[in-house]
């Protein structure tokens, strides 16, 4: 049996530009958490200034959504996970997805 002639493997530029785009955290508005503790959550888990913590949570409420952190896919999912322990909307996606 021969190899099909129309698939054509990947390159491993392409695949090494996969592995290296990084990926995004975002943090949703919701109708639950005080902005307050919002902002407590960027501190304690990111390590946030104050300042900083609290300009990403008022982008939280008054966009509907932050990028709040970006890394390899692995921290990422890690991240989420913990954003959904504190009880915050979370969601990932490549960093080039706009």
């Amino acid at each position: 049996m021969t190899a099909p002639t129309d698939v054509l493997p990947r390159s491993e530029t392409s695949e090494q530009q996969e592995l290296d785009t990084p990926y995004v955290l975002l943090v949703w508005n919701d109708p639950v958490n005080l902005m307050s503790y919002v902002s407590y959550v960027f501190r304690s888990h990111f390590g946030y200034s104050e300042a900083t913590a609290d300009q990403l949570m008022l982008e939280v409420h008054q966009q509907g959504r932050s990028v709040v952190s970006t890394g390899a896919l692995e921290q990422i999912e890690a991240d989420v996970a913990a954003m959904h322990g504190y009880g915050l909307w979370a969601t990932f996606q490549r960093a080039d997805q706009g």
